[in-house]
C-alpha cells in the first residue's frame, strides 16, 4: 500500500470504530444484553466479536493477543477452523464478561494494533480492511436486532427522536435495459470474495421500476386479501402464511382499523410514501406476482446500479429508519442504495471461477451458499461507505428482521 493508502485505512479503522461506539451510545446498559431470537445477537456480543476478529487474525498470529481464555469461544462466531463456538441462540445468557470488560478488550485491541501499525505485513493490512467491513456489517446488525428486541417491549421505546417526512410521492416509473453483454462483480478495489470474480453475463433485455416498492403500493396487497388466498404465494410461502398466520410485515400492527409500525424512533401510522421493509422473500415475491410483475435477477439489479443516481439514504443515527424516494430531474433508477436491502429472485451461489481465501477467513462467505437468496443494495442501517453495486447480501427465505423491500421488475418485450 502507498503511503496515501496507509493513512486513509487507518482513518478509516478509526472512524469505524468509533461509529460502533456512537451507535451504542444510543442504548442503555441493560439494551446491551438483549436477544430476542435465535438469529440476532445481544449488542454486547456485536462489540466483543468484532474486536475478536481483530485480536484472533492480526494480534494473535504475533503472540500479541489481549483477549482472555474464553473469549475464543465465546465470541467465535462460525469459524471452525478457530475452534468451538458457544451456541448462537444462547448468547443472551451472556452476562460476563461485563460490559465494561468487553470496552476494555475493545480498547487495548485498538492500542495494540497502533503500537505495531508501522510493521504490518500487506497480508495482515488485507485483514484489518476485512475487519473494517466486516465490524460494518455488525454494526447494521446491532440496529435490526436491537429493533427486533424492542419491539417486543409495551411500551415500544424509541432511540431517536421521531422527525416527520413531509409527503412525498414519486411516480412508479420504468427504466428499460436491452439485451446486451453486462459487466457484474467485482474487478478492483476491496470486495469481499463473494463479489468475485469479475465477470459477464448475457441478459435479456428487461425493465426495472425506476424506485422501491411503498408500503402505500403494499397496502392494496394486503387490502385485496392476498394473506388469505395462495393465488400469488410459492407452495413454500403459503406454508409460512400458515403456520405464522402472518397478516402484514414484520412490526406492523392494525388499531382502529388503521395501520400502524415499529420503528426505532417510535410506533407511528405507515406513511404509504416510505420503502416497505422487513418483508421475507415469500412477501416480496408474492407482491411482485400479484403486481403481474417478477422480483429482478441479481445481476439485471446490479447491470441497473451503474446508471442509478448515487443519492443514498444509508445509516444515519439520527433516523435509522428508511425514507421516502426523492424525486429527480434525472432518469436514473432512484434509491438503489440505501433505504431497503432489495430481494432477488437469485440464488446466493458462487461466481464461475470463485475460490475461497486460505485459512479460517475463508469460512467468511463460501460456505454459505446453499438454502439462501441474494439482496442488493443496502439499507437505512448500512453505513454509507461500506455498499457498492457488486455487493452481495444474503438471507434464508423466511428473514424479515433485517431491512429488507422490493423494486419490482419485468421482460422487455
Amino acid at each position: 500500500m502507498t503511503a496515501v493508502d496507509l493513512t486513509f485505512l487507518r482513518e478509516n479503522l478509526t472512524t469505524t470504530r468509533k461509529l460502533s461506539e456512537d451507535l451504542t451510545n444510543l442504548l442503555s446498559c441493560e439494551d446491551h444484553m438483549l436477544q430476542s431470537m435465535p438469529d440476532a445477537s445481544p449488542t454486547k456480543w456485536h462489540l466483543a466479536h468484532t474486536s475478536w476478529f481483530f485480536d484472533t487474525f492480526v494480534l494473535q498470529p504475533r503472540n500479541l493477543s489481549c483477549q482472555s481464555p474464553h473469549f475464543e469461544t465465546l465470541f467465535n462466531s462460525y469459524y471452525n477452523q478457530v475452534g468451538a463456538q458457544y451456541p448462537r441462540a444462547q448468547r443472551g445468557l451472556l452476562s460476563r464478561p461485563s460490559l465494561d470488560e468487553v470496552w476494555d478488550f475493545r480498547r487495548e485491541t485498538e492500542h495494540r494494533l497502533n503500537t505495531i501499525w508501522d510493521s504490518l505485513s500487506d497480508a495482515e493490512l488485507a485483514l484489518i480492511e476485512l475487519g473494517i467491513h466486516h465490524e460494518q456489517q455488525h454494526q447494521e446488525l446491532i440496529v435490526t436486532d436491537i429493533k427486533h428486541a424492542l419491539s417486543h417491549h409495551p411500551q415500544y421505546p424509541s432511540l431517536v427522536e421521531r422527525r416527520d417526512q413531509a409527503p412525498s410521492a414519486v411516480d412508479l416509473l420504468w427504466n428499460d435495459f436491452a439485451e446486451d453483454e453486462y459487466p457484474v462483480g467485482c474487478a478492483d478495489g476491496f470486495c469481499f470474495d463473494n463479489e468475485r470474480p469479475g465477470h459477464s453475463v448475457r441478459l435479456q433485455g428487461f425493465r426495472l421500476a425506476n424506485r422501491a416498492a411503498t408500503n402505500g403500493e403494499y397496502l392494496a396487497f394486503i387490502e385485496d386479501q392476498d394473506y388469505q388466498r395462495p393465488n400469488y404465494w410459492l407452495s413454500e410461502g403459503w406454508m409460512w402464511v400458515n403456520s405464522t398466520q402472518a397478516v402484514a410485515p414484520l412490526y406492523w400492527k392494525k388499531i382502529d382499523n388503521q395501520w400502524f409500525t415499529y420503528s426505532l424512533n417510535g410506533f407511528k401510522p405507515v406513511d404509504p410514501h416510505e420503502p416497505v421493509c422487513h418483508l421475507n422473500y415469500f412477501e416480496a415475491n408474492a407482491f411482485a406476482s400479484w403486481s403481474g410483475k417478477r422480483l429482478p435477477t441479481e445481476f439485471e439489479w446490479e447491470a441497473a446500479a451503474a446508471h442509478a443516481d448515487r443519492h443514498n439514504q444509508c445509516l444515519d443515527l439520527n433516523i435509522l429508519h428508511p425514507r421516502a424516494a426523492v424525486a429527480s430531474d434525472s432518469l436514473q433508477p432512484l434509491q438503489m442504495f440505501g433505504d431497503v436491502w432489495e430481494w432477488t429472485q437469485s440464488a446466493y451461489l458462487p461466481y464461475p471461477g470463485f475460490r475461497a481465501a486460505k485459512g479460517a477467513v475463508g469460512e467468511y462467505n463460501g460456505k454459505f451458499m446453499v438454502n439462501q437468496w441474494v439482496l442488493r443494495g443496502g439499507s437505512c442501517a448500512t453505513p454509507e461507505n461500506h455498499i457498492r453495486a457488486s455487493y452481495r447480501n444474503f438471507f434464508p427465505v423466511n428473514a424479515s428482521w433485517q431491512f429488507s423491500g422490493v423494486r419490482l421488475a419485468d421482460d422487455l418485450n
